[in-house]
């Protein structure tokens, strides 16, 4: 298969994470014979310090004459610690996301056996654990009609939804939960929402269209609760675009670092994929950036191409480096390696899965050139 990439590295730690899931996609290209090629260009800070547009036009033309885009990180200390900031990084980001129609942000969240005592969580609430998060991404209070008064003191967000905004991520939710353990746990604040009551209005009718996948609801404070008191209790949860943020967000606790969750963000015609964490501009150059969130956002690249096998070779190779405990400072803090070792590993693994795990470990971290 032939692949054209869009790369938006972006901000503090995007471009080094970002450099390893290219190595891994370079890994498999060569291992299957696959043609991917790939194009840069600025996003967000970076972005706007070159052109003073957090998403220049040209940047877009990029994505919209490529395949898929991978996606680093976006945000500046400069713009955070900034309220006047009348242009932000992230702007260049909801922008990417409405001018693209890339509606639902699907976030895995997974426990992984071997980093269990890793979690702030106890090890016999975790574990097993497998969830995915379906959030409407380009709609809501993120996108609403916001209001400052003149005099500064009075200010709003419009939290909107129409019906065929919700009915579409619905359905994504739906099929997907049918593929795994038949159930969407609908996250929302009903009680107290319109916008709520009509997302339960409307889920509730495209259920009928999957008779068999359960559907449950659950207020958005509750299901906060929830996440962290039985998180194997959910498998499919679908939620407007605010409460996904801060629900996907609380679950990246669960597998003891952020550094491990990777999403992808599609529309009917574009597909967009990064690591869920930010720029962490304190990492940037240091080498201690986990690059694992960016190389499992292009293995969900290579889902949504159906090329199954490679993804799961990416995975694969993901799980045999936390075995072996090759990995950044946030999961082993007493013997880690750097960013670009981590790659190093990953992508040789694709190359070489049959190789025994000491020459493996002896190799990647310098010890040893024999194999």
């Amino acid at each position: 298969m032939k692949l054209k990439i869009a790369v938006l590295p972006g901000d503090g730690i995007g471009p080094e994470v970002t450099e390893q899931a290219i190595k891994a996609l370079n890994a498999i290209a060569l291992e299957f014979d696959h043609t991917f090629t790939y194009k840069h260009a600025p996003v967000g800070a970076i972005a706007i310090d070159e052109t003073g547009n957090p998403l220049p036009e040209k940047t877009l033309d990029v994505c919209e004459a490529t395949d898929a885009i991978l996606f680093g990180a976006i945000g500046d200390p400069k713009y955070d610690n900034n309220p006047d900031a009348k242009v932000r990084p992230e702007q260049g980001l909801l922008r990417l996301r409405k001018s693209l129609g890339l509606y639902a942000n699907i976030r895995p969240v997974k426990a992984y056996e071997t980093l269990l005592d890793k979690s702030p969580l106890k090890k016999h609430i975790i574990e097993g654990t497998d969830i995915s998060i379906y959030r409407e991404l380009t709609g809501g209070i993120y996108f609403g009609e916001k209001y400052l008064s003149e005099d500064g003191n009075t200010a709003s967000d419009l939290c909107l939804y129409t019906k065929p905004e919700i009915k579409r991520i619905a359905h994504l939710a739906f099929k997907a939960a049918g593929s795994r353990n038949n159930k969407v746990t609908l996250v929302d604040k009903a009680n107290v929402l319109e916008s709520s009551r009509l997302w339960r209005k409307v889920v509730a009718e495209v259920a009928k269209d999957y008779p068999k996948v359960a559907l449950d609801f659950l207020f958005v404070d509750n299901a906060a609760m929830q996440m962290i008191l039985n998180p194997k209790q959910f498998d499919v949860i679908l939620t407007e675009n605010m409460f996904g943020d801060i629900i996907s967000d609380e679950a990246s606790v669960i597998g003891g670092s952020i550094g491990l969750l990777a999403s992808a963000s599609v529309g009917d015609k574009f597909a967009m994929f990064e690591p869920i964490h930010g720029s962490y501009p304190q990492a940037t150059g240091k080498g201690i950036a986990n690059p694992i969130a960016s190389i499992l956002s292009a293995a969900m690249l290579l889902d949504h191409f159906e090329l199954f096998a490679e993804a799961d070779l990416i995975r694969k190779a993901v799980e045999k480096a936390l075995i072996l405990n090759i990995t950044t400072p946030d999961i082993n803090a007493d013997h880690n390696v750097s960013t670009s070792k981590v790659g190093d590993f990953i992508a040789d693994y694709i190359s070489n899965p049959n190789d025994s795990n000491l020459n493996f470990k002896n190799i990647h971290l310098g010890q040893s050139t024999i194999i």
